[in-house]
């Protein structure tokens, strides 16, 4: 399970990202306690009220829990890493929230603590948080049997296309998938060895090399979005300099943009944004059969919930009937049975509890199933399509090498062609 936390402020900000409906399919507020309110903005609101008390600026902990892909992880799963956090970061007794959200297929769970000590009015300290996670998660990976990811077993294997927050929403402004476009720019940069094989590489893939204002070098997509190519290739400034060489003999980003205006979005402007429309198109109707399920999931789901409800608010009924009242009570009480009957009344409480949350896992287990089974094909689809641009970008590549590959040649017929000699006319003796 990877754990990944921050120390933070902006809780109106994190309470909507919790509540989004938008990009996940089911959100599920777990628990919210240790806060007067019940509801997530409500606590989120309390947190900040709290910590205007103090010097904080970074009143919340946010942690994100997700478990490997294809595990299905129980509730009470969750809840031990949780408590395992708490002991080992000190915040055992802070007010939290916990939001499980799905997606795709895939359940995670968001954990949210004030780091705002009641009592005291100071900031819990949170020394060396993201180690005791790493340790928290490994563990989690040994208890559980699941396949331990390279980047714990070995750091620098570690997945080098993981985007900042910054990266990920400008790579979504452009309409990119940023991991795809990262590890387009890291192929490129490996196969080349000069800056002019390097640039070759990107045009094939729809990017231009570029020279930045302040940043170097920078890559430039077709649609004219900027990225620096250091962070894209996760290098330092001066090793790209020294395979690259100066920038200044690039076009300016400007230049660049006004290069593709002139040359090459005239021609393949038309095409791509068909192949958009065609892959929006195909989309439509895997994307209406994934809101028609999410639809059917959460319908399954409130009928499940009413049912369970019913059923344990039937079986407490039985059970506290008992518990005589009366002069009987009494003589129970006396007598030690009515201990007898209430121990067992909590024991088959509790293990109808067990019994109930086992049967809600299986039925998300089978949900989540099906849901997995429609990514596969939605995954398939964008593939194809992502092809099909691709395609189109190599067109445009092509297509102004075989330009430039026409201007010098004729530049080298001008060379080497005789000069016409000068007609001086009739010479008088």
């Amino acid at each position: 399970m990877i754990l990944k936390a921050s120390q933070r402020s902006g809780a109106k900000q994190l309470g909507l990202h919790l509540l989004k409906t938008e990009e996940n399919e089911h959100v599920e507020i777990y628990e919210v306690t240790g806060f007067v309110s019940e509801s997530v903005m409500g606590a989120m609101n309390e947190a900040y009220a709290a910590s205007r008390g103090t010097k904080c600026k970074q009143y919340l902990f946010s942690v994100s829990l997700s478990p490997p892909a294809h595990e299905s992880v129980r509730v009470e799963t969750f809840e031990k890493v949780l408590c395992d956090i708490e002991e080992r970061l000190g915040l055992t007794g802070q007010p939290r929230i916990v939001v499980f959200h799905e997606k795709e297929g895939r359940r995670h769970c968001h954990a949210v603590w004030s780091r705002i000590d009641a009592e005291t009015m100071t900031a819990k300290e949170l020394p060396f948080f993201k180690n005791k996670l790493n340790e928290i998660a490994k563990q989690l990976y040994l208890e559980n049997g699941w396949s331990i990811p390279k980047g714990f077993a070995n750091p620098k294997l570690r997945d080098s296309r993981n985007f900042t927050l910054d990266e990920w929403q400008q790579a979504k402004r452009a309409g990119l998938d940023p991991r795809e476009l990262k590890s387009a720019v890291q192929e490129c940069w490996k196969q080349s060895d000069g800056a002019a094989a390097f640039a070759s590489a990107l045009e094939e893939r729809g990017l231009f090399l570029a020279r930045g204002d302040r940043r170097g070098f920078v890559a430039v997509t077709i649609d004219g979005d900027v990225f620096a190519l250091a962070r894209m290739i996760d290098a330092k400034s001066k090793d790209v300099a020294s395979r690259l060489g100066d920038p200044t003999k690039l076009r300016s980003v400007e230049e660049t943009k006004q290069f593709i205006g002139e040359q090459i979005a005239p021609r393949l402007t038309r095409y791509i944004a068909e192949a958009k429309r065609i892959a929006h198109h195909n989309m439509q109707p895997l994307i209406a059969k994934r809101e028609a399920l999410k639809v059917q999931h959460h319908a399954e789901r409130q009928a499940f919930d009413k049912s369970i409800t019913a059923r344990f608010n039937e079986e407490q009924r039985i059970r506290s009937s008992r518990l005589r009242k009366g002069i009987a009570g009494a003589w129970d009480f006396l007598t030690g049975k009515y201990f007898k009957v209430r121990k067992q009344n909590e024991m088959e409480a509790k293990f109808a509890r067990e019994r109930d949350s086992h049967e809600r896992h299986a039925l998300i287990r089978a949900q989540h199933k099906d849901r997995q089974a429609l990514q596969d094909f939605i995954k398939e689809n964008r593939r194809k399509e992502a092809e099909r641009v691709l395609g189109l970008y190599r067109d445009a590549a092509n297509f102004r090498r075989m330009r430039e590959g026409e201007r010098d040649t004729d530049r080298d017929r001008g060379k080497t062609a005789p000069k016409p000699k000068r007609d001086r006319g009739l010479e008088l003796g």
